[in-house]
């Protein structure tokens, strides 16, 4: 244990190590890196935070990190109580505006039980109310927005909560990772709980449930271990492809997942691929997986980004001009976690600075969240973008073929090529096909004329453009 008598600046300078090595960059740069110790006395911490919006992103998102390692630092019964100092006030300097919050000594509502790490009992089990479901109270329906990349995810779980096991059991939800598949199935669970609230939910990831088992295995507990798993009424089971391979964990689950199966219990898991995807899977366990509905999430479009940026930046209180939640939204597209991710740092870097949040702020932060290549779009990358996008060879693009599809392709290329690069048009037929500039420029009215009617020409523009600016990223 830390003894406190060290100097309380010294021990801030482990725990900001810790914090660090404990979230990402982005997360620090949005949070810890704006935090100071105020001071450290009879048991209360006071930390210095330049505004209230850097303090309640802490709260929200860090509170069971912090928890523990000031109690490692610090000394295990050394910090009763955390305080803040706002600094800013209202867009001003603030003196000594203390905010307090209690460390909690247990913690809940979604963070990592205190022994979560070993397995589970029935037989000492809380009761339903006060059974921890580990689910996180921010994952909610209300500020999951809809979009044509997770409508049927959502509306296949919003169907599922209101009868849980009487339509699709199991819900197996894949995806890519950010694209929003924990705060879905979360919100799943706790409108399970709101609507039926007699029902035991618990969430928890693959990972952690491998680990429980193994602890389970070695302190030969792993009847207990299932019967536990066997009580709940609805299991949430996150990243699956984490059993990939561990074959004892497999056949425990297979044993869980039928006793629930056959008892009317629903089943809600998630990976980042199809079940038929995951390799290192036992077939009986993929076939079950397989049983009710597999629904996929989609990486959000452009308009499904630029309409979380908006709810995100309404939800914070947040004053962000339109330009620059357009711009965001059409250059950051891996992740939904990286939008939030520039938006906080956006938020702090204002705080702290004194300044707008406008394009030129922007274009400061955004290169900690993509790699930008400075070289300009060209025709051969337009060209090799349309024909990736709809399967083509360059060849056949550059020929003399007037089939539908390669005359499509050809005349998409051209209105892009005028559109991103600088070349004139004379070039750009010379590149595409070794046509005239009046073939270009007839190419360019049939796009334009298109695009007002034919919702397919946008989706298609819209793909490819995103994909070229992608790859300047």
């Amino acid at each position: 244990m830390v003894e406190t008598e060290q100097n309380p600046k010294i021990l801030w300078e482990q725990c900001l190590r810790i914090f660090q090595d404990n979230v990402s960059p982005e997360q620090f740069q949005a949070s810890f890196a704006f935090v100071e110790l105020h001071k450290f006395e009879n048991g209360k911490l006071v930390l210095d935070v330049p505004s209230d919006f850097v303090k309640n992103y802490l709260e929200e998102n860090f509170l069971t990190l912090m928890s523990a390692t000031f109690k490692r630092v610090f000394g295990k019964n050394s910090i009763r109580a955390l305080y803040y100092n706002v600094k800013v006030v209202k867009g001003k300097r603030g003196g000594d505006v203390v905010e307090k919050t209690e460390i909690p000594t247990k913690v809940s509502n979604g963070s990592a039980r205190k022994d979560a790490r070993k397995s589970p009992d029935v037989v000492t089990a809380p009761q339903v109310q006060d059974l921890d479901s580990q689910l996180n109270p921010h994952y909610r329906f209300e500020n999951y927005i809809e979009g044509e990349s997770n409508r049927l995810a959502r509306s296949v779980g919003e169907s599922i909560a209101m009868k849980p096991a009487k339509t699709f059991n199991p819900l197996f939800v894949f995806g890519p990772s950010g694209c929003g598949k924990t705060h879905l199935i979360n919100a799943v669970g706790l409108r399970i709980k709101e609507l039926h609230p007699q029902m035991r939910v618990l969430y928890l990831s693959a990972h952690l449930f491998t680990v429980q088992y193994t602890d389970a295995v070695i302190n030969n507990k792993l009847n207990d271990f299932i019967r536990f798993y066997q009580s709940i009424d609805t299991l949430i089971l996150d990243d699956v492809q984490e059993l990939s391979g561990k074959t004892g964990t497999q056949n425990t689950f297979f044993h869980i997942f039928n006793h629930l199966q056959m008892n009317g219990k629903q089943i809600i898991l998630s990976a980042d691929r199809p079940p038929i995807a995951i390799q290192g899977l036992e077939d009986r366990l993929l076939t079950r997986f397989k049983w009710g509905m597999v629904a996929e999430i989609e990486k959000p479009t452009k308009n499904l980004r630029f309409d979380i940026l908006t709810a995100k930046v309404e939800q914070e209180g947040l004053q962000i001009p339109e330009n620059v939640l357009k711009f965001i939204s059409e250059n950051i597209d891996e992740s939904v976690r990286d939008l939030e991710g520039i938006i906080n740092s956006l938020m702090a870097y204002s705080v702290v600075y004194n300044c707008n949040i406008n394009m030129g702020l922007v274009k400061k932060v955004m290169p900690r969240f993509v790699e930008k290549d400075d070289s300009p779009i060209t025709i051969d990358e337009v060209k090799q973008c349309v024909c990736d996008h709809f399967k083509l060879k360059v060849s056949q693009l550059d020929s003399r073929s007037r089939t539908q599809k390669i005359a499509y392709a050809r005349q998409i290329s051209m209105y892009l090529a005028n559109l991103l690069t600088d070349n004139s048009m004379v070039q750009i037929g010379a590149d595409i096909g070794k046509r005239n500039h009046a073939t270009v420029i007839h190419a360019i009215k049939q796009i334009k004329d298109q695009l007002e009617v034919d919702e397919n020409l946008r989706q298609d523009l819209e793909e490819i453009e995103g994909t070229l600016r992608r790859s300047k990223m």
